[in-house]
């Protein structure tokens, strides 16, 4: 039963998400209750577009978000409110302003009055019973101040002379003023209008920053609301390596004066001067260091956040990346002193041999032994690539696969693969498992061949936070990177959807109803009773109900089904419906023979007629005449390499084609093969100005570049992908 102290503190969270993300609120209102039904943001994205209004993924995860911040702050307000009514303190005005705050900072403003806290100085001299001469001073008496005090001084209260009650008089009038809530809305406010972020070099922190890392920050400042959200966390990580010292400067003398305006107007005198220098203490004890550390993690929220969203957009592109299917990879995990490991996986992944060589100068040196091992192996198993890591020696073992293409193997090709992480899932139990007989390092070839062979499928096995796609992603909180992380991975797998009888436990955890219980529960079905051959057969498996079976069971796939349907998105909810629009259009096969004859459809009567919405039957349609489509066939493919360039063979003006392999807020990073990354800054991304790089570019984009300038000692490339023009 609600009381009207709940009624007045109820938000109308549906209304404002909708006033918020401006949407209009039928769709809003529809999508939360999907969302409350327990239905996954796929799911509903996916298949219930026409109650949502055709919703897509990020906008249905904004009001899942928007939804949980407001549900939070009611509960907030709810629990403040019942806190300070125990305390007897509510006020018809406070309990107002509670309502009327919209934000968590606002609630807990007007709570700091009222939280249990340890005594302070100003308790104390409460219990010493200076209130009254509190109130006294508050009065502005012309004279009479000192006398007044007077009769305060006790010695057994502590307060030995008249200079001790008004120290105490100080503390009480300190402590109200720096939990007005009203006075600290403004200094926050002032400070984020007209305060700067500003970072110096540490004393005696040079020996901590050899490479000068941090050095454009050692003397920096920046308009709060202005400073780049990359420069905010290279001022944090500074900060947290003992580099830096960073902190927020505003016009104290600005906001003493706004102070003294509030507290004490026009008015003179020594009660004047009481309230004014308790004020600037105030400030200076309990608004200012509050406020800035506010602040400083406003900042710090601000671009954590973006970094957070870079991250996942690097990842989504990472993960969609076009498999590369068909080819028998040969995995190269380069390596100087231990030697260098290989791995042959057939056209679906599957491992078939390994063998370890010493092309470098190491511990065995045997160049010859190496090359011929890799000859054998490409002729044995008819290897048409070679995936090379990008890490230590990549380099060097790039020119030495590229003198063996030149001189015996002239139709293979090599490719330079990210191997971010390889190291990570080598190592894991999930590893282990797979190959319990093969060393780290064997595992890690097998990894960068297949990462090559079908990205999604093999990226999913590692920590998205060791992939290398981010900036500062160490330095952000867990919680929120995390989250994103695996909105971004079931968002991808989901799009692209899994082969029910070959998707790894890994994989089939992130489809849409799906648990790490029930994707084991599906394998472990599987291995028991053979391939699935229906969709129908997911009933069977322990654990997984129909609110389950319904959620995940348009993005499994059967491309050796008994349905043809169980090889396309439609769900099979809406398996009469397309079995009907086949009979109608005259087709009984999917594909291409279907897509003219479908196309002849009277779309919208169509729908009216199997009263289903339009985006519905459009999907359906799309899917029919593409069964077994994967998104990521339209993204752009690896680059197949043949030689090989060094940095010392680049020079200024030349024209190269590289992949994008991470994208931050400053610019992009491209692989050219040569090891080390070049970067296009984002004032060469484009002859207008570009205020964010994933506007032009995302990962795994392949694209053509000019080099501007080259620090070999550095290791640095400077990139731009601006055409150049003739002098």
């Amino acid at each position: 039963m609600t009381t009207a102290v709940d009624d007045a503190l109820k938000i109308d969270i549906v209304g404002e998400v909708a006033k918020e993300l401006a949407l209009p609120l039928n769709k809003v209102t529809a999508t939360a209750d999907l969302l409350a039904d327990g239905n996954t943001v796929p799911f509903i994205a996916r298949y219930r577009k026409d109650v949502t209004g055709n919703l897509d993924e990020v906008q249905i995860r904004d009001i899942q978000a928007a939804t949980k911040r407001l549900e939070d702050l009611q509960a907030r307000k709810a629990t403040v409110e019942k806190a300070i009514t125990e305390q007897k303190a509510m006020t018809p005005n406070l309990m107002k302003a509670l309502v009327a705050a919209d934000t968590m900072q606002a609630v807990e403003d007007l709570y700091l009055p009222y939280k249990q806290k340890r005594r302070t100085k100003a308790t104390i001299a409460k219990e010493a019973g200076l209130m009254p001469m509190a109130q006294f001073v508050q009065k502005f008496p012309a004279v009479g101040l000192q006398a007044e005090a007077a009769k305060f001084v006790d010695a057994d209260k502590d307060l030995p002379d008249v200079a001790a009650v008004m120290a105490g008089v100080h503390e009480i009038f300190a402590e109200v003023i720096g939990e007005n809530a009203g006075l600290r809305d403004w200094v926050r406010k002032y400070t984020r209008d007209h305060g700067r972020l500003v970072s110096k070099q540490k004393r005696g922190a040079g020996d901590k920053d050899e490479q000068g890392i941090f050095q454009l920050y050692y003397d920096f400042s920046m308009p709060m609301n202005k400073v780049a959200n990359h420069q905010i966390l290279a001022i944090n990580r500074g900060e947290n390596e003992g580099v830096l010292s960073g902190s927020i400067d505003v016009d104290v003398a600005a906001i003493e004066r706004y102070l003294k305006f509030r507290l004490v107007g026009s008015k003179t005198g020594e009660s004047a001067d009481v309230l004014t220098a308790a004020a600037n203490d105030a400030y200076k004890r309990f608004i200012g260091p509050a406020i800035e550390r506010e602040l400083r993690k406003e900042l710090f929220d601000r671009a954590a956040g973006d970094a957070i969203k870079v991250f996942g957009t690097n990842l989504y592109h990472l993960l969609m990346a076009a498999p590369l299917r068909g080819r028998v990879v040969l995995g190269y995990d380069p390596g100087v002193r231990t030697g260098s490991k290989l791995a042959v996986v057939d056209e679906n992944g599957k491992f078939l041999e390994k063998a370890h060589i010493y092309p470098l100068r190491g511990m065995q040196y045997d160049p010859k032994g190496a090359k011929q091992t890799i000859i054998n192996l490409v002729k044995k198993y008819g290897v048409s690539l070679v995936a090379i890591g990008n890490g230590t020696a990549s380099r060097e073992s790039q020119s030495f696969v590229a003198d063996i293409i030149k001189s015996d193997l002239p139709d293979l090709q090599y490719v330079v693969v990210n191997e971010s992480g390889a190291s990570v899932y080598s190592a894991s139990d999930m590893a282990r498992a797979e190959f319990p007989d093969l060393q780290v390092e064997q595992r890690s070839a097998i990894s960068i061949a297949r990462r090559l062979q079908d990205p999604m499928a093999e990226l999913i096995k590692i920590d998205p936070q060791a992939v290398g796609v981010g900036q500062y992603q160490h330095d952000l909180p867990t919680k929120e990177l995390e989250t994103e992380l695996d909105a971004v991975l079931e968002t991808a797998v989901n799009q692209v959807g899994v082969n029910l009888n070959t998707a790894s436990p890994q994989l089939l955890t992130h489809i849409a109803g799906l648990t790490k219980t029930t994707a084991a529960n599906i394998v472990a079905y599987r291995d028991e009773n053979g391939q699935f051959t229906s969709r129908a057969q997911l009933k069977k498996v322990p654990k997984l109900g129909p609110k389950a079976f319904e959620q995940a069971a348009g993005f499994l796939r059967l491309p050796d089904g008994k349905n043809a349907l169980d090889n396309t998105d439609i769900h099979p909810e809406s398996y009469k419906i397309a079995e009907a629009l086949l009979a109608e259009a005259g087709v009984t096969a999917l594909g291409e023979v279907a897509q003219k004859p479908l196309a002849r459809l009277n779309n919208q009567a169509t729908a009216d007629r199997f009263g289903i919405g339009l985006a519905t039957l459009q999907d359906i349609i799309a899917s029919l005449g593409n069964p077994g489509r994967d998104l990521r066939d339209d993204a752009p493919g690896a680059v197949l390499r043949s030689d090989v360039l060094s940095l010392k063979d680049l020079k200024p003006g030349m024209q190269l084609q590289g992949t994008v392999r991470n994208v931050v807020d400053f610019g992009a990073f491209v692989d050219l093969g040569v090891h080390e990354d070049g970067l296009v800054h984002i004032s060469r991304m484009a002859k207008r100005r570009v205020t964010n790089p994933h506007e032009i570019v995302a990962v795994g984009d392949i694209i053509t570049v000019w080099v501007v300038d080259v620090d070999v000692k550095r290791e640095r490339i400077g990139l731009t992908m601006i055409e150049p023009t003739e002098k």
